[in-house]
């Protein structure tokens, strides 16, 4: 059932930015579903291809910073959602959350937008906003920037959102499943009111039919207000896990915290400290008058024990739809692939592995589409640790991020500290990596038939080196190759042979 509670004028049509993203991305099917058009503003429209409603939404390319892109995006669009934010994107993230705000507010009022809706986090009542996280005090910002815009606009501010995939789920997660004895942060006693990402889903849906005299900001929430260690003790329950012990330390920040979380969970540092900053204050809801617009039908909001165990039978069925790790790393590689035989961009360094397959093309495949997260890298899994640790030790994602689904890949898919690139089904599977190096590294999989009913696996590594770093690390790493990529072929040809004889 679409979670939208009225029904929208024919042919109303809806921008959505952050497609790619974890709200953006279940947003889509979801005005689909509730009678909408929709138009996505991607960066890269290729990304989306993959996605199950890709064939049924308009996709544009542009940018919420440039302008020029914005106009043909915003062009004959009734509600517009913004859903972007500038989550890791460096010291600079508050001016660039700004600049885009300002850019899209007057790029939507130009081209008369009925209504914005944006999805931003919940403040702490009575907090000034110099005493706030800054990832919270530019979000509130964005806000406010999108109210003045002069277009009648809907700000929802939700607080932790529980859903499978969510950074925020997932963060609980890990640090409940794997740690029975835990020394944490002093934010464990803060109280916050968390709410299911359906719930979200239907306020985002039903405040593009607020009527235009509505324009102002909404606290959204679930019924429970909870600490996040009553929130660890409630998994622990749901998930039916022994009861955890839990030890506050006060000289845990958030920064330190966001490290600890780094190491025990798969949300890289970056993007869980403003989760922690997040908590050092209380986030509790002040009201619930967004049920006057976007009324709550029975059974909802969800409560929080019902939100977890949706969220955790999506995972055991392995149906997350949108993961945190579904947007692309801000300042991650774009640049193009090196084609051969000839490129302009400079020296390129290769490892070609090519290995005959006694078992068909298809039987293959399913091996090269399964690389990764729980299945491993099919060699010398302990350099694979390692160099997941160093990426990690240096700011980067590390390889915990793991797979969004556990056979079937799609383009834009975060794989560890891969991102999916390419896809030809069946035939071709091109990572680009996202960890720290001193340049730009694809990882190319292939496979072909021999004519004589096996297949012919090929192999193809690409670095492109930045400065002398990027050439030094590759002498260094160099006479490990035959070991990790040459294990890997084989290993990757062997496990088809074993799996599909």
């Amino acid at each position: 059932m679409p979670t939208g509670s009225l029904t929208p004028p024919t042919g109303e049509r809806c921008l959505v930015t952050g497609p790619g993203g974890y709200i953006g991305g279940r947003l889509v099917p979801e005005l689909l579903d509730s009678g909408y058009r929709v138009r996505c503003l991607a960066r890269t429209p290729a990304n989306l291809r993959d996605h199950p409603w890709a064939d049924r939404v308009e996709v544009v390319r542009g940018d919420v910073t440039d302008a020029r892109s914005l106009l043909p995006a915003l062009r004959d669009v009734q509600v517009a959602y913004y859903l972007v934010h500038s989550m890791n994107a460096g010291r600079d993230f508050e001016e660039k959350d700004r600049l885009a705000a300002r850019t899209f507010a007057d790029a939507a009022r130009a081209a008369g937008v009925r209504r914005l809706v944006y999805l931003g986090g919940l403040t702490p009542a009575g907090v000034p906003d110099r005493e706030l996280s800054p990832h919270l005090r530019s979000r509130a910002e964005v806000g406010r920037i999108l109210l003045d815009s002069g277009v009648p606009t809907t700000v929802l501010r939700a607080a932790v959102v529980i859903g499978s995939g969510s950074a925020s789920f997932e963060m609980l997660r890990y640090l409940t499943e794997r740690l029975p004895v835990m020394v944490t942060p002093s934010w464990v006693g803060t109280r916050v009111q968390p709410i299911a990402v359906r719930d979200v889903l239907r306020y985002l849906v039903g405040s593009a039919r607020m009527p235009s005299e509505v324009s102002r900001a909404f606290d959204i929430g679930g019924p429970d207000v909870l600490t996040y260690r009553q929130m660890m003790e409630r998994y622990a329950a749901v998930a039916r896990l022994p009861r955890r012990l839990i030890l506050p330390v006060p000289m845990l920040t958030p920064r330190l915290s966001s490290h600890w979380i780094g190491l025990v969970t798969p949300v890289p540092a970056a993007l869980a400290r403003p989760l922690a900053e997040s908590l050092r204050c209380e986030v509790v809801c002040d009201g619930h008058d967004i049920a006057a617009h976007v009324p709550d039908p029975p059974g909802t909001p969800l409560p929080f024990d019902e939100a977890l165990a949706l969220a955790l039978q999506r995972v055991r069925d392995a149906q997350v739809v949108t993961r945190w790790s579904s947007a692309s790393l801000p300042g991650a590689p774009s640049d193009p692939l090196p084609t051969d035989p000839d490129w302009a961009g400079g020296s390129l360094y290769t490892d070609e592995r090519e290995q005959e397959v006694a078992a068909g093309p298809a039987a293959l495949w399913r091996v090269i589409e399964g690389v990764g997260g729980e299945n491993g890298w099919y060699s010398f899994p302990l350099a694979w640790a390692v160099r997941g640790w160093l990426d990690r030790f240096a700011g980067g994602v590390g390889l915990r991020r793991g797979r969004r689904d556990a056979s079937r890949l799609r383009v834009g898919d975060a794989l560890d500290f891969w991102r999916v690139e390419e896809i030809e089904r069946g035939r071709m599977l091109r990572l680009r990596a996202e960890m720290r190096l001193p340049g730009l590294a694809w990882l190319e999989m292939r496979a072909e038939s021999d004519g004589n009913g096996g297949a012919r696996y090929r192999q193809r590594a690409l670095f492109h080196p930045h400065g002398l770093a990027g050439h030094l690390y590759w002498w260094s790493v160099a006479p490990f190759h035959s070991v990790v990529f040459g294990g890997m072929a084989r290993r990757i040809a062997q496990t088809a042979e074993r799996m599909h004889p």
